[in-house]
């Protein structure tokens, strides 16, 4: 089964663009005025480290408050931990996070949180687009303009991650790790809930930097070298590193070796359904068929859905799923928040490697293996790309983009709704068929685009 949606401002996660030149502070005081007619009522707010995060929350504040709405600024912060604290405080009637997440340095976002915690909806930000391009939003007279005040949650988060796990069965093993919080938002949060775990946590690149000068934002492996290096040399158990926002973390196992995302998704997804005795596992149509595999030995089932992880927590919301996530580092514990959270994935893999008393790689081998290759293609023409495809490919899935199913792999072809690319993946058993697979799908689309 397969679920799908698209955004035109909004894309898969908030609305994205470069800093000052695509998203602008004025684009920000609207779009804070839009939430805060929609909401109406006090609105929390947060931001990640870049350097042009703190220009954009103030423009957004400004926005919220002139709207006639009251503002909590939550500072520099996880964007899972502003999730959290929407939806344990019952008086805040939504959230807004300034964050561009994996993006590169000069991009910059914006992401309405609903009142429990999820993210907006596809037909929610169609309905914040609407009131956008309208200007029908609400400015208040001088007298009724909201005003500002400043919370920390930061503890309040970590205690919430802290009871979802088994902290003295993780403490017992004093897991020696290497953490990268890659100067973002997490360096606030995670290294103290690390130690608070019984961990011994080596930190690296701990300290907020919107320049990103240690390595680029985005968790995959060919960034992270430094942390496997790390890894090796400390002896250490586990090597987690994460994005600009922390809302994902990926994996070094203890013998420094990157494991892949899909796989520690699928790692996740065997252990939720084998506790509950089956279950719905959601999951984008960019997964690897290896959680697929293990989700249904385990005896539960797998919905896909388009890529983005607000339509990933609203269909796992509407089915009841015992868990979800993306292959991108992203995973969604339901019992805690209907979000990506990297700290809590951090928790719920030690937990695991403790409980089941394997190491990080004695789990990832047994998930059946795959050749997942990845490609990206420039594409600022997202509607001919689109077009193209159905032509070429009138078969294919079109939940998101065009996923062409072969009886030796797949190939998915998408127009990222974050940036001005083309998606292509390919995956088989074989690494020769997924290369000819992806090497196929990069000609489709450099064709499409030149015709």
């Amino acid at each position: 089964m397969r679920i799908g949606g698209a955004g035109k401002l909004f894309g898969t996660d908030g609305v994205r663009g470069v800093a000052n030149d695509e998203l602008t502070v004025e684009m920000a005081v609207n779009l804070g005025r839009v939430i805060a007619t929609l909401r109406d009522g006090t609105i929390a707010v947060g931001m990640d480290a870049r350097l042009s995060s703190p220009m954009l929350k103030s423009a957004v504040i400004a926005g919220i408050t002139s709207a006639g709405c009251d503002v909590v600024d939550l500072g520099l912060l996880p964007t899972p931990a502003l999730q959290y604290y929407v939806k344990c405080r019952k008086d805040i009637k939504g959230g807004v996070m300034v964050t561009a997440s994996h993006n590169p340095r000069e991009y910059n976002g914006i992401k309405f949180i609903q009142e429990d915690g999820r993210e907006f909806t596809r037909d929610m930000d169609e309905e914040s687009e609407k009131m956008y391009m309208s200007k029908t939003y609400r400015i208040v007279p001088w007298n009724s303009v909201g005003i500002v005040y400043r919370e920390d949650c930061k503890r309040m988060y970590i205690e919430g991650v802290i009871e979802k796990v088994d902290r003295d069965l993780i403490a017992e093993k004093s897991y020696r790790v290497v953490l990268d919080c890659g100067n973002g938002a997490g360096c606030v949060t995670s290294p103290e809930l690390l130690r608070k775990l019984g961990c011994k946590c080596i930190s690296i690149n701990s300290h907020p930097d919107g320049t990103f000068p240690c390595r680029n934002p985005e968790p995959v492996k060919e960034n992270v070298e430094f942390l496997i290096k790390c890894v090796k040399n400390s002896k250490a158990d586990i090597g987690v590193a994460h994005d600009g926002d922390a809302d994902r973390a990926t994996f070094v196992d203890e013998r420094g070796e990157f494991v892949s995302e899909d796989v520690m998704l699928a790692i996740m997804a065997k252990h939720y359904v084998e506790e509950n005795g089956g279950g719905i596992v959601v999951t984008p149509v960019s997964s690897s068929k290896c959680v697929e595999d293990v989700v249904r030995e385990a005896g539960g089932e797998v919905v896909y859905t388009a890529v983005g992880s607000p339509v990933v927590a609203e269909t796992m919301l509407k089915l009841k799923a015992v868990f979800g996530g993306e292959g991108n580092g992203g995973l969604v514990f339901p019992e805690h928040l209907l979000a990506r959270d990297g700290a809590m994935s951090i928790a719920k893999v030690l937990e695991l490697m403790a409980k089941k008393g394997k190491k990080l790689s004695e789990l990832a081998a047994e998930i059946p293996k795959y050749v997942t290759l990845k490609a990206k293609v420039p594409c600022k023409d997202k509607i001919k790309l689109l077009e193209g495809l159905k032509e070429a490919f009138p078969e294919a899935d079109f939940t998101d983009g065009a996923r062409v199913e072969y009886e030796d792999g797949w190939i998915l072809i998408r127009p990222s709704g974050t940036e001005p690319i083309a998606r292509i993946m390919a995956e088989s058993k074989s690494e020769r068929r997924a290369k000819e697979l992806l090497e196929m799908g990069i000609e489709i689309v450099k064709k499409i685009l030149n015709s």
